[in-house]
């Protein structure tokens, strides 16, 4: 079965050699560099315990330095699946969302179609390069040298002319002998539809000639610049055609992806005299869309030349409006080594502008400045609004939860949740002055006081001494933490100051480089610490009088967080109940409120009932220790020595 033409190179733009190989290998990581899809394993295709196996996912292929296998995505599952060419382009197919074409006469009429189109467009460009030395091209000319493009570049990028005469193009292709249906497939003429009947007519004239040119080279369409003034648009594109998707085409793509492969990084620009700037200045990894915002598709393609393209953004309003919109269609994509970075230009400036004005070295710089994706969400959701209250802050804690969910990699998801976490650490703790201030208005009472009001059943007291004694056997044995840091980072403290260390020391548990309570009084201050830490019930607890005992450590949150969990969702059901009383029907609401009730009654069940009627066995099963030891004791009775003989 024959496949059409580009059909092969789609699939591998699409494809990731590195995670087609991962399924099979594990990586090494001493030598592996992700960013750079430069990977190495041991071979998949014999016996070896060395990281021989080499997959370069920039150009798409592998080589073993041990036993000298090479070849592409579609060769390795060939050959770890025992299966055909056509199966493994089937296997590779699906999982890059693509559909096989079927062998056909209409198939193979289309790619003889395809085949001739090409054609079309490669006379055309030889037209346009024609056209630019003419007498008609005189103010062309003088616009291309005021950009600074001298004789290498206009060769470089093949920039041509569409002369002012609506029929140009036309005459010249028809008089090559052209079928003037393949003209107008090819998006270089139209048929008036006001006129039936009447002579097609050119759909560039009196404009610079950017040729767009697919992954493989082909020209596919034109990108023309208007002359005139008071043109309807200053640039316009071709039309889409069999040869050309302008949401699935990247202006510079084949020579960008080379340059990237040598370690050029990938700018992502916003029009073709950005991109030409850019190469020209030595940027060689520029690429640009085709006057829309960059699509989905367009990302994918990115991510498959480079981990972590930088966007390059005119330095104004409408810049930074494309960026915050390209966000929101980069988050559902993300995964674990893809991400973006923004280059903001300063004011009014875009590439070209900054370059021709300061220089190459003012480009670098500020591609040196780029800021991650998580910047601008940050920026874009906290711009311009107050969050002087609680409401506020939640209201914002509630969309940035929406906002990573749509992330679909688990640990790119908590990884930007423990990002964010961090920014609103940061921007809303309160300052050392207020907060000593606060102390001194309401600190905490004295382990008397508590005590009594304790005695007296206050909720909000209890609650707040359980947060304590959570608090402080965190601090006491920080190495909980690996087991406890997701369901702790799902609540919310109520107590004075202990939301602010709970954030701090799950902040610190992502990022470990310093010590712990050092950590804690940068971020809240001696007296808060030495406040938490001197209460009496958190001096009497188990878990904070032996600092470092894992086991005793896991025993205290195990009892005290669920009753926190149930408590807080029983506060929950009696609000709803007082605040929307008629949202439920009544045995409904009265269903709840039982349920949550006895949730909490449940959880204030302490564990130590149980273990004084259980054990527990080395596989987690509770033993009735009357029945352990008895069975003991049967143990005990059962002899092992012969029988004597009578």
């Amino acid at each position: 079965m024959s496949l059409p033409p580009g059909f092969l190179d789609e699939l591998r733009t699409r494809t990731s050699l590195a995670q087609v190989v991962g399924r099979k290998v594990m990586w090494d990581p001493r030598k592996s560099n992700q960013g750079r899809g430069d990977m190495w394993a041991p071979c998949p295709f014999h016996q070896e315990k060395t990281a021989s196996f080499h997959v370069d996912d920039r150009q798409g292929f592998y080589y073993c330095f041990g036993c000298q296998a090479k070849g592409d995505a579609i060769s390795f599952i060939r050959e770890t699946e025992n299966v055909d060419f056509m199966e493994a382009v089937r296997i590779l197919a699906q999982e890059a969302g693509m559909a096989v074409p079927e062998s056909s006469p209409e198939e193979r009429a289309r790619s003889e179609q395809r085949g001739q189109l090409v054609d079309v467009m490669e006379e055309a460009v030889r037209f346009f390069r024609r056209q630019l030395t003419g007498g008609g091209a005189t103010d062309a000319r003088a616009y291309l040298a005021r950009r600074g493009l001298d004789a290498a570049a206009l060769d470089r990028f093949e920039i041509g002319f569409a002369p002012s005469g609506r029929t140009v193009l036309w005459g010249h292709l028809t008089g090559k002998g052209i079928a003037p249906q393949k003209i107008l497939d090819a998006g270089l003429a139209r048929a008036p539809r006001d006129r039936p009947g009447a002579a097609p007519y050119d759909v560039f004239h009196d404009r610079i000639m950017f040729p767009i040119r697919d992954a493989r080279g082909r020209c596919i369409a034109f990108g023309g610049r208007a002359m005139a003034a008071d043109a309807q648009a200053k640039y316009l594109n071709s039309p889409d055609t069999d040869l050309f998707d302008k949401g699935r085409t990247l202006y510079n793509h084949g020579p960008a992806r080379t340059a990237a492969g040598k370690g050029a990084p990938l700018i992502v620009a916003e029009g073709y005299m950005d991109v030409i700037a850019l190469e020209r200045a030595g940027f060689e990894g520029a690429v640009a869309p085709l006057g829309t915002a960059i699509t989905e598709h367009q990302l994918q393609m990115l991510w498959r030349i480079a981990p972590e393209p930088v966007v390059a953004l005119d330095g104004d309003t409408a810049g930074l409006r494309a960026a915050l919109r390209l966000i929101d269609r980069a988050l559902p994509l993300l995964e674990a080594g893809r991400g973006l970075r923004f280059c903001i230009l300063p004011q009014g400036l875009d590439p070209d502008d900054l370059i021709r004005s300061q220089g190459a070295g003012a480009m670098q710089a500020a591609l040196d400045g780029a800021r991650p994706m998580i910047d601008l969400l940050w920026q874009r959701e906290t711009e311009g609004t107050q969050f002087d209250s609680p409401d506020r802050r939640a209201a914002l804690d509630r969309r940035l939860q929406e906002l990573v969910a749509q992330i679909p990699d688990k640990t790119v998801q908590h990884h930007y949740r423990s990002a964010l976490r961090d920014l609103q650490w940061a921007a809303f703790r309160p300052r050392r002055g207020k907060r000593k201030q606060a102390d001194k208005t309401g600190g905490a009472a004295s382990p008397g006081a508590r005590q009594s009001a304790l005695a007296a059943a206050a909720p909000s007291v209890e609650t707040e001494i359980r947060e304590a004694v959570i608090l402080a056997t965190l601090i006491s044995t920080p190495a909980v933490l690996d087991d406890t840091a997701d369901a702790l980072a799902e609540l919310q403290f109520l107590g004075q100051g202990h939301q602010m260390l709970l954030d701090a020391i799950l902040c610190w548990h992502l990022s470990p480089d310093e010590d712990l309570r050092q950590r804690l009084l940068d971020a809240v201050g001696a007296e808060t610490l030495e406040t938490l830490m001197s209460r009496g019930h958190v001096t009497l607890a188990p878990a904070v009088r032996a600092p470092g005992n894992l086991e005793m450590a896991h025993l205290c949150l195990g009892e005290e967080l669920p009753k926190l969990r149930s408590r807080a969702g029983l506060a929950h059901e009696l609000r709803e109940a007082v605040e929307s009383p008629r949202a439920l029907p009544p045995e409904r609401l009265a269903w709840r409120l039982a349920q949550a009730n006895a949730a909490r009654n449940e959880a204030d069940r302490s564990s130590q009932e149980d273990r004084t009627q259980y054990e527990t066995g080395p596989n987690g099963a509770k033993l009735s220790k009357d029945e352990r030891h008895e069975f003991d004791r049967l143990i005990d009775r059962i002899s092992f020595a012969k029988p004597r003989r009578p």
